[in-house]
């Protein structure tokens, strides 16, 4: 292919002229995916490393090989930085601007598109966070979400798991605008909240991105379920990123990072490797979905209502 032989002369050609190529490619690529009613996401299962480092040198490349190939809004998972768990995010945990979210922006402009930077562990005014941020093209970071609802649960015999020992919850509903669409953010066990979904369609997003790791309990059992519902509740796509398994970790995620349509079919799907996984998304289908099923112009306002307490940001 065009782009496996851009990679094979690359040893023979100056930096700059390689960027060069590169601006043309990914130009290439914007004019092939027509209008902006269709444009291409991508999800990156991240195979995450107990070193902080080793996790941040792996996005440039990786979101590189994504931008290549088209995407125009790229997620990592969650805690894409460091590993999952109560007895990491303290020692894990950075201010914000820092070292990570100094990655994610100088990655998001060199390659030109939209990066959802899955979650890190934020410190502040000593309190710790599970965080996203989103860069724009440039560069400029464009929200911080702070994960809402904790994930505190006791299933017998199987899992219990205390996010609030350690971590705080946020307070503030997240979207941000692109050229494409406006986009809604959750982080994990937010998926399980609906009312979240129904907030972020209610501002307009047609698509809602989760960062996520889901475990080797609820995942098989509630990970494909709960995308499904939200995007068929709400006509709205669906990203669910995780990181990949690695049966090593003292929390084993379950991976298999999906997109569902607002049909409710899944229209990507990973195992439980690292890869990166690709949807087009497409906003004519959710319109004609939409025209053709119209529940979110037949609700009954004057009987019930889901509505946010405050303004999401921006």
């Amino acid at each position: 292919t065009t782009h496996e032989r851009l990679r094979k002369d690359r040893g023979s050609l100056s930096c700059s002229l390689w960027k060069l190529l590169t601006s043309l490619l990914l130009t290439m690529s914007g004019n092939i995916s027509g209008s902006n009613t269709k444009f291409r996401l991508a999800l990156i299962q991240l195979m995450v490393s107990p070193l902080k480092a080793n996790n941040l040198n792996r996005v440039g490349t990786l979101v590189k090989e994504a931008a290549l190939r088209g995407a125009k809004i790229v997620t990592l998972p969650e805690c894409f930085n460091s590993p999952y768990g109560t007895k990491y995010f303290r020692e894990n945990a950075e201010k914000i601007p820092g070292e990570s979210t100094k990655v994610l922006s100088e990655t998001a402009k060199e390659f030109g598109v939209y990066l959802i930077g899955g979650s890190i562990p934020e410190e502040d005014n000593g309190k710790i966070y599970n965080t996203c941020t989103v860069f724009a093209p440039d560069g400029s970071m464009l929200l911080k979400y702070r994960k809402i609802h904790l994930f505190d649960i006791d299933v017998p015999g199987k899992i219990t798991f205390q996010e609030s020992e350690t971590l705080s919850p946020g307070n503030e509903l997240c979207t941000f605008d692109t050229p494409y669409c406006k986009v809604g953010i959750g982080i994990c066990y937010d998926l399980r909240f609906a009312e979240l979904a129904q907030i972020y369609t209610q501002k307009g997003c047609q698509l809602l991105v989760y960062p996520a790791a889901f475990n080797m309990t609820t995942g098989p059992a509630h990970w494909e379920l709960l995308q499904k519902a939200r995007a068929v509740d709400n006509q709205v796509y669906v990203a669910a990123v995780s990181p990949a398994r690695n049966d090593k970790s003292s929390y084993v995620a379950w991976g298999h990072t999906t997109v569902v349509n607002p049909w409710g079919e899944v229209v990507g799907k990973a195992g439980s490797e690292e890869t990166i996984i690709y949807a087009d998304i497409d906003l004519k289908y959710l319109s004609d979905i939409r025209q053709q099923i119209p529940v979110l112009k037949q609700k009954r306002p004057d009987l019930y209502r889901v509505q946010a307490v405050q303004d999401c940001r921006p």
